[in-house]
C-alpha cells in the first residue's frame, strides 16, 4: 500500500519558484504558492526561458511575447509579483555554467529560504519521457542552491551587487515520482485555476483532446487524486531535497 504523504514543513518566509517554460508552474505548484501567499510569505518566480518555440505554427518571438505576459498575469493570481525571465532559448536550455551562474545570481536576488521546481526526472509520474529544459534546469538549480552560497564561485556576481546568499534550506520538487510531503490546495485551487487559465493563448494552441481543455476539471481532479494520500483533501505533492 502506498504510504500516506507528510504535510511540508512551512515554518519559512521567503521562496524562490524556478522553471523552464511559462505555465510549467501553473499545472499545480501554483495552488500551493496561492496558499503560501495568503499567509503573507514571499514568493517569487523566475523562468528560463520565455517559451518561444512552444508553439509550432506561432513566430517564435510572438510566442514568447505572448507567453511572457501569460505568465505575469498567471503569477498576479496567486499573489506573485516578482517575475523574472533568464532568456535562455527554449527548446535548448543547455546545463552548464552560464545556466548555474544565471539561477545562482537569482537566488541571491531573492535571498529565499526554499526553491521550488517542478518534476525534472527522465520521465513524468506517467511514464512518458520528460523534456530536456526540465532535465537541465532542474539539476542546474540543485547545483546553484549551493553556488549561490560559496562566495567563490562565481564571485563576479558579488560585484554585481549580489553577496553570497547560503540561506537555502531545501528545494521542494513539485509532482515528482519520489514525493514523499505534500500541501493542502484547498484554500490555493480557485486561484490556481486561475492562473492556469491565464494561459489562454499557449492552452489554445494545444491539440483538441488535450486534458487542459477544461482548466477547472483537470486541476481539481489532479489535486483529489493527490489527496488520496493525503487526508483526502485537495494536495500538491512535493519531494524534499536537503541543501
Amino acid at each position: 500500500m502506498t504510504e500516506p504523504y507528510e504535510p511540508m514543513p512551512e515554518d519559512w518566509q521567503r521562496a524562490l519558484c524556478v522553471a523552464a517554460h511559462p505555465d510549467d508552474l501553473e499545472y499545480g505548484p501554483a495552488s500551493a504558492v496561492a496558499r503560501w501567499t495568503a499567509q503573507g510569505k514571499f514568493v517569487a518566480y523566475t523562468l528560463v526561458s520565455r517559451g518561444g518555440a512552444g508553439i509550432a505554427t506561432m513566430d517564435p518571438q510572438a510566442t514568447a511575447a505572448m507567453r511572457s505576459g501569460e505568465q505575469v498575469r498567471a503569477a498576479a493570481a496567486v499573489g506573485v509579483r516578482d517575475v523574472e525571465f533568464l532568456d535562455h532559448p527554449d527548446g535548448t536550455i543547455e546545463y552548464g555554467l552560464p545556466l548555474r551562474r544565471d539561477l545562482a545570481r537569482s537566488i541571491r536576488r531573492y535571498r529565499p529560504d526554499v526553491l521550488v521546481t517542478i518534476n525534472f526526472y527522465e520521465r513524468w509520474r506517467s511514464g512518458d519521457w520528460n523534456t530536456p529544459d526540465h532535465r537541465n534546469v532542474g539539476v542546474a538549480l540543485l547545483d546553484a542552491a549551493t553556488d549561490a552560497g560559496n562566495p567563490w564561485v562565481f564571485p563576479e556576481l558579488a560585484d554585481e551587487g549580489f553577496p553570497p546568499w547560503a540561506g537555502v534550506r531545501c528545494v521542494a520538487v513539485a509532482g515528482s515520482p519520489a514525493s514523499g510531503h505534500a500541501v493542502d490546495v484547498t484554500e490555493g485551487m480557485d486561484a490556481g485555476i486561475e492562473a492556469l487559465a491565464a494561459h489562454a493563448g499557449y492552452l489554445a494552441s494545444l491539440p483538441p483532446d488535450n486534458p487542459m481543455g477544461d482548466v477547472a476539471a483537470y486541476l481539481t481532479t489532479k489535486h483529489k487524486r493527490f489527496g488520496e494520500r493525503f487526508h483526502g483533501v485537495p494536495t500538491m505533492p512535493f519531494e524534499i531535497i536537503g541543501i
